[in-house]
């Protein structure tokens, strides 16, 4: 049937039959079965895909070091002139905070901090450039109309309790001294109570106030030492 159509296509065709059935190689009995081997070039041999592969992960690397060198090149700027180049030797904070002391000290011995503008005039406390802008017009507000933020309400209410506390603890203490132990007995259960009570107050002033200005809460062990010393 081959060997028909080739008769009838024109050479052109006839020839790209040729290569079609070429590629395909005859068939080959083998125990009473019937079976056609596959061509060679058909899969690609593994030598290809290993370079594929290679290529590839070459390729991934050289974009990963190049975005590498882009964030050490960011991060790299954020440091002083003195330290930029040896981040590896920056290990924490205070490398950096030693290297503005230093430029403080030296600009003080230099002289550039005399003569400043403003100088001997109070200062203007109406804005604060460290904070935040919606915090510091909220703060502003509350300032004009007199009041002050909960946390620094809770601050001046808790010092307050805490030194009225340690007086009723003195006065106590006075007692048992003079030998009224039972009165000393009474005093400790109320003190004890009003004591859960401003650690409570410490324990909320904590959570609302900012960073770095925390405090700590009473002890009775530790108060009771106080007044033993």
């Amino acid at each position: 049937m081959a060997t028909r159509l080739a008769r009838k296509l024109p050479s052109s065709s006839s020839s790209l039959f040729t290569k079609s059935t070429t590629a395909i190689s005859s068939p080959s009995v083998s125990h009473g079965r019937l079976r056609w081997a596959s061509s060679s070039s058909s899969l690609p041999s593994p030598t290809a895909t290993t370079s594929t592969n290679s290529s590839s992960s070459k390729r991934e690397k050289k974009i990963t070091d190049r975005l590498s060198a882009v964030i050490d090149a960011a991060n790299d700027r954020k440091l002083p002139p003195e330290l930029r180049g040896q981040r590896n030797a920056v290990r924490s904070e205070t490398d950096i905070i030693n290297v503005v002391e230093q430029r403080i000290w030296h600009s003080m011995e230099e002289g550039q901090f005399e003569n400043l503008p403003g100088k001997g005039k109070p200062l203007n406390l109406d804005t604060n450039p460290h904070a935040d802008p919606a915090e510091d017009t909220l703060y502003r507000i509350l300032s004009k109309n007199g009041c002050a933020p909960e946390w620094i309400e809770l601050n001046k209410e808790i010092r307050s309790k805490v030194s009225e506390w340690r007086v009723a603890l003195k006065k106590a203490w006075t007692s048992k001294c003079n030998g009224d132990h039972e009165k000393w007995t009474e005093c400790c259960e109320a003190l004890k109570l009003q004591l859960r009570d401003i650690n409570d107050k410490v324990f909320r002033y904590n959570l609302i106030v900012p960073f770095g200005r925390q405090m700590f809460g009473l002890k009775w062990e530790k108060e009771v030492a106080r007044l033993e010393e």
